[in-house]
């Protein structure tokens, strides 16, 4: 007993300043000691000290488990136009151990998808193919606000060209211009001819899949009276489940083994759009699996979108999204919710589009408003809201079962838009009178020429 009591004894009290010591709190540090450049090293420290939240963002990434630095990004050629001249004033300082000459590193700013590609070549590749990466030129086709010089500069800075994207240039000091940056748009035009920004939905410098994944990622854009996928997804059964469930899931499945049923109960944006199950492969082109274009004035397939026709059939589109569907529902379930789907996009088209457009080209025919011009004269802004507002809303609405937009928000209100619409224009065509103009239209004198830099499609 005696000989137990000595055990005990040593194991509890002589052993206790020991484990006492190792569970006492130490100083959180990050180690850069891998097989890196002294270059890349240099960059590390500098922003660890600079910018810390930059450098806490990179080390929980996976990209530092990777031992890839900042250098692996943003290093350029020191003939690329957008390379940062006022970063070479770093490698001058004297107050800093890492702003030594000979860590001089020609690097961008901006990371663009040519860079992103040395390591994600597919991912590029679709992407680029994509209306994410063609909005910029989309808008220039289509948009009277950028077509028409109908909005300012500083409006497009602030508002359109924050989701659509920049064409971004340097100023005379070798900076990235102002005006053009920053900015993370989705068809961004960025210096080495490439499109977009992988950034948009991968957050820097963490670049987390978990963070793409989750719908707040593309609620950031898809939101408003005229796109409203956010709140649409929120009211809808599927936005209940992750209101529920969400937190939950496993977020940080590998790329490409993301499952529903085994990682997530209920789907995100990119679960249906973007992310593979089953049969389907996984895809960064979002185009993909549509098969109508509800956003656009009338509904049509998406090899028939003129501004940028798909390149795929749309039958087939369909199977892949119904692919997706049926990890959770039933065929039966799947193909009537299609049924619907369609029913409802002819309805739009018939009956509040087809109907609305013919009276719009019978008041320019009369001369009652003139086609100089759009939005300057009501007609035009209330036919605008009843496809781009109203319209969309219903059949985006229909798409993900959300029944207060397809309907309240929806269909219900594309009733009084057009009875307004058809009264007006049926009382001037009647009295002959026509349309009062604003002008000057407040806010216009934004640029109407097309960027250049813009590739043709």
């Amino acid at each position: 007993m005696k000989r137990l009591a000595v055990v005990v004894c040593f194991l509890g009290v002589c052993g206790a300043v020991p484990a006492l010591a190792q569970n006492l709190p130490k100083v959180k540090e990050f180690r850069i000691e891998r097989g890196m450049s002294e270059e890349a090293k240099a960059c590390l420290n500098c922003h660890k000290e600079e910018s810390p939240g930059l450098f806490a963002d990179w080390a929980m990434s996976r990209h530092a488990s990777a031992n890839i630095s900042c250098l692996d990004c943003h290093r350029a050629d020191p003939t690329d136009p957008d390379v940062n001249q006022e970063h070479f004033k770093q490698y001058e300082r004297s107050d800093t151990k890492w702003g030594r000459p000979e860590y001089k590193v020609p690097i961008a700013t901006a990371v663009t998808p040519k860079d992103c590609s040395r390591c994600h070549p597919d991912e590029v590749q679709q992407y680029s193919r994509s209306k994410h990466a063609k909005t910029n030129i989309i808008v220039w086709k289509i948009d009277p606000w950028m077509k028409l010089g109908m909005n300012n500069d500083i409006e497009r800075q602030s508002g359109c060209l924050t989701c659509h994207g920049t064409v971004l240039k340097v100023d005379a000091k070798g900076r990235l211009d102002s005006a053009t940056w920053p900015n993370v748009g989705v068809g961004r035009v960025n210096m080495d001819g490439s499109l977009g920004s992988c950034t948009s939905c991968h957050t820097r410098h963490r670049f987390s899949v978990a963070e793409a994944r989750r719908p707040q990622a593309c609620g950031q854009c898809h939101l408003g009276p005229d796109h409203p996928q956010i709140e649409i997804y929120t009211e809808s059964k599927h936005g209940a489940i992750y209101d529920s469930f969400g937190e939950s899931y496993n977020w940080d499945a590998a790329p490409g083994t993301w499952t529903p049923g085994v990682d997530y109960r209920g789907p995100t944006c990119a679960s249906c759009h973007m992310s593979g199950a089953g049969p389907v492969m996984t895809t960064h082109d979002v185009t993909e699996r549509l098969s109508w274009e509800l956003q656009a004035p009338l509904t049509v397939r998406p090899q028939d979108f003129a501004p940028l026709p798909a390149k795929t059939d749309w039958k087939a589109e369909r199977e892949k999204m119904q692919a997706i569907c049926m990890q959770c529902h039933t065929k039966s379930w799947v193909e009537d919710h299609y049924t619907k789907l369609d029913a409802v996009v002819q309805n739009y088209n018939d009956v509040y589009f087809k109907p609305a457009k013919a009276m719009l080209d019978q008041l320019y025919e009369k001369g009652l408003i003139s086609k100089d011009k759009f939005f300057d004269e009501e007609p035009e802004i209330e036919f605008y809201e009843l496809w781009h507002h109203e319209g969309r809303r219903a059949r985006m609405g229909s798409a993900m079962m959300a029944p207060d937009y397809a309907w309240w928000h929806g269909f219900y209100e594309c009733k009084h838009r057009y009875n307004t619409f058809m009264q007006m224009a049926n009382e001037h065509l009647h009295s002959g009178e026509k349309f009062y103009k604003w002008a000057p239209f407040p806010g216009e004198g934004g640029s109407t020429v097309r960027p250049p830099e813009l590739p043709e499609e």
